[in-house]
């Protein structure tokens, strides 16, 4: 994903002279053709990332149209004073973006996990959040943040990623995507763990389950109305993403349900990873085992639990 980022920004800031990407200390040989450009806008800010939030703010205060980019945990609780007082209560066009989401860098320990940055921006006033499930989304999501006016956060991947989008499928902010149709199931998910959701729908309808995949690429604004449709269609609803099982995706879509005054009697399961450091260190899809969000895990939960429901 992070290549699709550098050559994306590259052909926007062609066209766009007010586009500034400020990095911190990565990726210098990443946007080599995005320094070639003549009217490009290129600042490496140093493993300094409080300072680079606001320098970003103060172009965007300016009318220029700041970017940052590191990797996820240095771009968002680091500096995460930064983002709440000089971007978001200024309600300001910064975006946000972090690579190497999730536990993309599980084989570095925590210190390079990311897995509380969907809560601690939820809860932030006037700021979107974003977290495309691959390349092609990301480049939809990069150039509909660029129309908006106020701060946006797009959480991304690092590598080899499954492209699982169309180009030709339309992405609006706040809207969500069908991945896959089917009317005993659902399975939400956002984000890179996509390519583990709809492995487990395959599991699940090699079982006679049909199943529909929704993804999520936005988590603030929540697409309420999907989940309305939803709810009203599917007695167990699975929802999946590479983030704490407390505050994310899940947290959003139980707050919105404890709101709806009992209207649905849909059983919700929560596939996030668990309330405490992973100590052990390895590969991504080694961590995801570890934490119950791989594909496997997915289906056995979703299936047993679809059975009970069935039964009674």
């Amino acid at each position: 994903m992070r290549n699709a980022f550098a050559k994306e920004i590259t052909r926007l800031a062609k066209t766009s002279p007010k586009l500034v990407l400020l990095s911190g200390d990565i990726g210098n040989r990443l946007f080599d053709d995005f320094k070639s450009i003549p009217t490009s806008n290129f600042l490496n800010c140093g493993i300094a990332e409080a300072n680079m939030m606001g320098v970003a703010a103060g172009l965007a205060m300016s009318g220029l149209k700041p970017i940052i980019y590191t990797i996820t945990p240095f771009t968002t609780t680091r500096c995460f004073e930064q983002i709440r007082v000089d971007a978001c209560y200024h309600n300001v066009p910064v975006i946000i973006v972090g690579t190497g989401s999730g536990l993309s860098y599980a084989s570095l320990g925590p210190t390079h996990h990311s897995l509380e940055d969907f809560a601690i921006f939820r809860a932030l006033p006037n700021i979107t959040i974003l977290a495309p499930s691959d390349s092609v989304e990301l480049k939809k999501c990069l150039n509909e943040a660029l129309k908006l006016d106020s701060p946006v956060y797009i959480r991304i991947g690092k590598k080899g990623e499954e492209i699982l989008t169309k180009e030709a499928t339309p992405l609006k902010i706040g809207k969500s995507v069908n991945y896959k149709y089917g009317d005993k199931v659902c399975l939400i998910g956002t984000g890179t763990i996509m390519s583990e959701v709809m492995k487990a729908a395959d599991l699940l309808e090699s079982k006679g389950v049909s199943t529909c995949v929704e993804g999520f690429h936005t988590i603030k604004p929540l697409d309420k109305k999907s989940l309305e449709r939803l709810f009203s269609l599917f007695d167990v609803i699975s929802v999946i993403e590479e983030h704490s099982s407390i505050g994310g995706l899940f947290g959003a879509i139980s707050e919105w349900r404890a709101l709806e005054d009992d209207l649905y009697s849909t059983k919700i399961l929560s596939f996030g990873t668990k309330d405490e450091f992973m100590h052990e260190v390895g590969s991504q899809q080694y961590a995801r085992e570890l934490n119950g969000i791989d594909a496997l895990s997915i289906f056995n939960k979703t299936f047993k639990t679809y059975q009970k429901r069935y039964k009674e």
